[in-house]
């Protein structure tokens, strides 16, 4: 009977902690937004992004320049671009927009090297932040290299993440090209089961495309490298998600174009919420991959402190003179008292 009331009285599992034990992903989706949260992902997700845009500025720049090279060793091209700018602006502006191009195209070289030296700057600081904030989503603690050492791996990491953009990008676009020209040769070009299988090819190389990136990033850039197994589940996931990600953001790019406003900041603003939420996505997935049962470690209990022997000497005070005096003189009177009064009864 006792043990049925203390049956009783425990308090019962709620609805989340019977669905967590229940449903294995469920419980790994919210460790990993424990993980994300405690870990400060969105301070840097803020970070990533405000490097991001900084990096826009430089590259500008250097588009600029290289439209300057492109311009300066083809007069044909910029006499083109000078007619055309004639054509379709209002009269008399293209004698005030010519001269600024032939400005730009005279100091290319300036604008370059500033474009480089601003790209250089923001682009190891955006990879810089961004490798920390995936060291902390795996919750390492490494020792801080020196400045020095610090910006040239921030740089190595850099150059790699774009060598394997590019690689990424490059494989796709040749695979779906070689599977165009099979299926133009052996004359399937124009069928329509052929071009949805084109399509799903499509689809496919992307995600692949999407997976090595996500591969790479998990485990390669962190401050100390991770398995490259230990990060595949959660790349898959990741490419799976990003792919989501930019169809749903190119319905909400295409909502804000709709407005007034949007038609003037809607580029900028949506270029700015689209990075902050890749962040945050890149992040995660992070975290995701970290909380993984084979690859979380549990934390180190701290350990306690050398024990301390302080020696204390307690001094106890007696009473004073006058409360001896006070005692005595209080015991003399009781006993005279006590004495007459055993006199008078005898």
């Amino acid at each position: 009977m006792a043990e049925k009331d203390a049956a009783a009285d425990e308090p019962k599992p709620s609805l989340l902690e019977r669905l967590r034990a229940k449903h294995a992903w469920l419980d790994h989706m919210i460790r990993a937004g424990t993980r994300y949260t405690e870990r400060h992902g969105d301070h840097y997700a803020a970070a990533i992004t405000f490097f991001s845009v900084l990096s826009l500025v430089p590259l500008l720049m250097i588009a600029f320049a290289v439209a300057g090279y492109i311009l300066a060793f083809q007069p044909e091209l910029l006499r083109e671009l000078q007619v055309g700018i004639a054509k379709n602006v209002p009269a008399g502006l293209d004698t005030i927009i010519n001269p600024v191009i032939e400005q730009a195209i005279s100091s290319r070289t300036a604008v370059g090297v500033v474009g480089l030296l601003g790209a250089l700057y923001s682009g190891i600081g955006w990879m810089s932040n961004l490798r920390e904030a995936l060291s902390e989503q795996w919750a390492q603690v490494p020792e801080p290299p020196a400045l020095p050492k610090r910006m040239l791996f921030d740089l190595l990491a850099l150059v790699g993440l774009g060598i394997a953009l590019v690689g990424s990008f490059a494989i796709t676009g040749l695979a779906t090209g070689f599977t165009t020209t099979v299926l133009r040769i052996i004359g399937l070009a124009e069928e329509g089961w052929a071009e949805v299988l084109l399509a799903v090819v499509g689809i496919l190389l992307g995600l692949l495309a999407n997976w090595l990136i996500f591969l790479w990033v998990i485990a390669r850039l962190p401050r100390e490298h991770a398995t490259l197994r230990s990060a595949a589940k959660a790349a898959l996931f990741g490419a799976v998600g990003f792919e989501v990600l930019k169809q749903v953001m190119t319905f909400y790019l295409g909502m804000i174009a709709a407005s007034p406003s949007g038609a003037v900041f809607g580029s900028f603003l949506g270029l700015l919420v689209f990075v902050f939420f890749a962040s945050r996505f890149v992040l995660f997935v992070t975290a995701w991959a970290a909380t993984s049962r084979e690859n979380e470690q549990e934390e180190p209990a701290p350990v306690p402190g050398p024990a301390v022997i302080r020696s204390e000497v307690a001094v106890h005070a007696g009473p004073s003179g006058g409360t001896i005096a006070g005692l005595l003189g209080a015991g003399v009177l009781t006993g005279l008292i006590g004495a007459r009064a055993f006199g008078r009864r005898r």
